[in-house]
């Protein structure tokens, strides 16, 4: 009995791929249809280069010294900018999440959390100063320091009469919130200007 269905199922089938073709047998003009479309797409489509990332900033890190060396060599990038490229430093103060954490030469390889805060460079007798908003900072144990913002601006270029306003501002969205995305944001702005306005003062 299975054989007989079996049978009559192959018969069927070779009937049905007699009698019309399969959709992969397309005829000759559609291939040239097609390459004529491909062809006026590649002409069309827009040609960008693709996006940067902070990797594009950054050179390789060499392997760790068997000594620990007198410099510690920070990248700082941004998403759309590089700050400072394989910079020799003594110092950098980063503001984490845990606290503000100094980072000298020979550093243990540690992975920290950036929170809004100042992030301070120190070469010598002189100290760059960067208002950052979040991001992370990679310490690396061969005394590299890769250091990732989201934003980042020079602590002189802020205004602080701009930071007075907008906390102002934030703190009115927060307590005239109604809905908890809406707090939430207002709560962020106040949480960001606060820290610029503890940069400015202190």
């Amino acid at each position: 009995m299975f054989r007989q269905i079996s049978r009559q199922l192959l018969s069927r089938s070779s009937t049905i791929k007699g009698s019309r073709s399969l959709s992969t047998d397309l005829p000759a003009g559609e291939t040239t249809a097609n390459q004529a479309f491909i062809d006026a797409w590649k002409k069309a489509s827009p040609n960008m280069d693709p996006p940067k990332t902070p990797l594009t900033f950054m050179n390789p890190r060499p392997a760790t010294p068997s000594s620990i060396p007198n410099k510690l060599t920070v990248n700082f990038v941004l998403p759309y900018q590089s700050e400072l490229s394989s910079k020799e430093v003594d110092q950098v103060i980063i503001p984490a999440t845990t606290g503000m954490m100094g980072v000298l030469p020979g550093h243990v390889a540690t992975i920290a959390e950036l929170k809004p805060g100042v992030l301070s460079v120190v070469e010598g007798n002189e100290t760059t100063k960067y208002f950052i908003s979040s991001g992370f900072a990679f310490i690396h144990a061969n005394s590299y320091a890769d250091i990732v913002a989201v934003e980042a601006l020079p602590l002189d270029q802020i205004d602080p009469a701009e930071v007075t306003k907008g906390l102002a501002e934030f703190t009115q969205k927060v307590t005239s919130a109604t809905t908890d995305l809406e707090k939430a944001e207002a709560q962020i702005g106040v949480d960001v200007h606060s820290a610029l306005n503890a940069a400015l003062t202190g």
